[in-house]
């Protein structure tokens, strides 16, 4: 019985070639950020609180986790002294969650760590490339999986 056959080049997959670059990014990335100590989404995390002091919803959002997650996240980067959650005055029930100095300094290395990561994955890109390679990006669909993998 002949081998059944295949459609194309695994390349012409683009969800599976998305996930196979996404993997060996991720390991460079991990391996950039083990000189700050901190995982991709403590480091995310921080990244986002850099902005200014945020709201744990909306801080949830930002970064397209599920609330119980972000509180894992938040009692890490709480525990190291990196960031801090205290009651918002005009709404009890909300927590502002904001960065601290010792989360600033870890943001500073962070950024180096990933710029010298990013310099060598994207050496190839253009400016141009890598502002479409963003808006390309930004319209992947992952909410929807995100949600199909949290009711499981």
């Amino acid at each position: 019985m002949p081998a059944a056959q295949v459609n194309g080049a695994p390349t012409d997959r683009l969800g599976f070639l998305l996930a196979w670059r996404g993997e060996a990014t991720s390991a460079r990335i991990r391996g950039a950020l083990a000189v700050t100590g901190l995982h991709p989404r403590q480091a995310m995390t921080l990244l986002h609180l850099g902005t200014g002091p945020v709201s744990q919803r909306e801080l949830a959002d930002m970064l397209e986790v599920d609330p119980s997650q972000l509180v894992a996240i938040l009692n890490e980067l709480e525990g190291e002294g990196l960031a801090e959650r205290r009651r918002d005055p005009a709404d009890r029930r909300r927590h502002i969650v904001e960065i601290t100095e010792a989360g600033t300094a870890a943001v500073r290395k962070v950024d180096s760590a990933l710029n010298d990561a990013e310099r060598e994955l994207f050496a190839a890109f253009s400016e141009r490339d890598l502002a479409s390679l963003r808006t390309m990006l930004d319209r992947v669909d992952v909410a929807s999986v995100q949600h199909e993998c949290a009711e499981d």
